[in-house]
């Protein structure tokens, strides 16, 4: 029985119930998946909503479990029924048990392009995916006005470019320390907090045309308010990954894209974007795969400007 480094937690909890291990068992590939020699990890608010046990109505939790969804690395090895990848392949993409290990599973990969760094990649997944469905559902067009709620954010800083991109005037609101930032990648910045609806009708004297929710923190009663209000307000063109509330208010909570050609779609642009300088992503910091808890620790106080990375 080979062996691996990996991130276990059997029980949930605090960032402490994370235990590095040396003797995890290295995974065997099923039909239809590839085994990565992982090379970088990202850290997504999924991981630790998973590890407190706040995500257990969908995605259910068998102990011991090895945390993270986001990974990037070599395929190493090669399931029945798998075609288009072979050993050696460097890919990015979706872990089927858990990321955070020297080897990971994995279903739902695209090839890596060459170039395009480990922790490039691995910033791609969930927050490519996340952005370009968004923007997608909501149906944003050259002319029209977005208004994106935690436009700051990892999955901010690709959905403003693209809407950018697309001919759509954003409006972005930041805290005033990520104002700066937004301006540089096109949007037009304004502060949270109180007032925030008349904020963005200034910053929007046209009018607002779709709102997408980053952040979530009680702002769908302003995103209403901003397509005139309730009863008039059409919720179809308001979206939100973050407002765990949105079903009171009668908008739908955008969840992952189940066609994964199209996926492969966005993520592919994307990283050709990235490769030449016309999407720009924002790494935080790069961690050793044992401080893991730190990285999660940093996730969960909101207020990491860019991609957390983890490498083995």
């Amino acid at each position: 029985m080979t062996t691996m480094e990996a991130i276990v937690f059997e029980e949930f909890g605090g960032p402490e119930v994370l235990r590095h291990e040396t003797g995890a068992v290295v995974p065997e590939p099923g039909p239809g998946e590839v085994r990565l020699r992982v090379a970088a990890i990202g850290v997504n608010p999924m991981d630790w909503k998973v590890r407190r046990g706040l995500l257990e109505a969908h995605f259910p939790t068998t102990f011991p479990a090895v945390p993270g969804i986001e990974v990037a690395g070599t395929v190493d090895a090669v399931g029945e029924g798998v075609t288009g990848l072979a050993v050696g392949d460097e890919v990015f993409g979706w872990s089927k048990t858990g990321a955070y290990a020297r080897y990971a599973l994995a279903g739902n990969v695209l090839p890596k392009p060459a170039g395009l760094s480990w922790e490039a990649a691995v910033g791609l997944p969930v927050a490519g995916e996340t952005a370009a469905r968004v923007l997608a559902e909501l149906g944003v067009r050259e002319g029209e006005t977005l208004f994106l709620h935690g436009a700051a954010g990892i999955v901010g800083t690709i959905a403003v470019q693209l809407a950018v991109a697309a001919g759509v005037t954003v409006v972005g609101s930041a805290s005033a320390a990520n104002h700066a930032y937004l301006r540089e990648l096109g949007a037009v910045p304004v502060e949270y907090g109180d007032g925030l609806a008349d904020r963005v009708r200034e910053a929007a004297p046209q009018g607002v045309d779709a709102v997408f929710d980053a952040a979530g923190h009680g702002v769908l009663p302003v995103a209403i308010a901003l397509l005139g209000g309730e009863g008039t307000a059409d919720k179809a063109r308001i979206a939100t990954i973050a407002s765990v509330d949105a079903a009171e208010h009668g908008i739908a909570y955008s969840l992952p894209e189940p066609d994964f050609d199209r996926v492969r779609g966005w993520l592919t642009a994307q990283a050709e974007g990235v490769l030449a300088g016309t999407l720009r992503l924002r790494h935080a910091e790069t961690l050793p795969l044992e401080e893991a808890a730190r990285a999660q620790e940093l996730s969960e106080t909101g207020h990491v400007r860019g991609k957390l990375v983890l490498v083995p």
